[in-house]
């Protein structure tokens, strides 16, 4: 019997709203702390939402406050700024 191909994960990206694979997004993540980080690692642990690891859709998301709706938050800009900056260095 041949092997079952195993099913790959899909999410959607808050950003331009497409579905993908779960890996080729980047994790944002709401920590316990009510803290709101980028996840290049995928481990950590909290409320998370993904975006694409394009700045376009970061920004889109920013403007659509997609990640304020998925948390529940408010997010004030410098924590967009921050994720912004480490967008670019990833």
């Amino acid at each position: 019997m041949p092997a079952k191909p195993r099913k790959i994960p899909q999410r959607q990206c808050v950003g331009c709203r497409t579905m993908k694979d779960k890996k080729a997004l980047v994790r944002v993540v709401k920590t316990p702390e009510n803290e709101v980080v980028l996840d290049l690692t995928g481990k950590k642990s909290g409320r998370g939402a993904y975006v694409c690891p394009e700045m376009e859709c970061l920004k889109k998301a920013r403007k659509s406050r997609a990640l304020e709706r998925a948390f529940d938050l408010a997010i004030p800009a410098e924590v967009y700024d921050a994720m912004e900056a480490q967008m670019e260095q990833a």
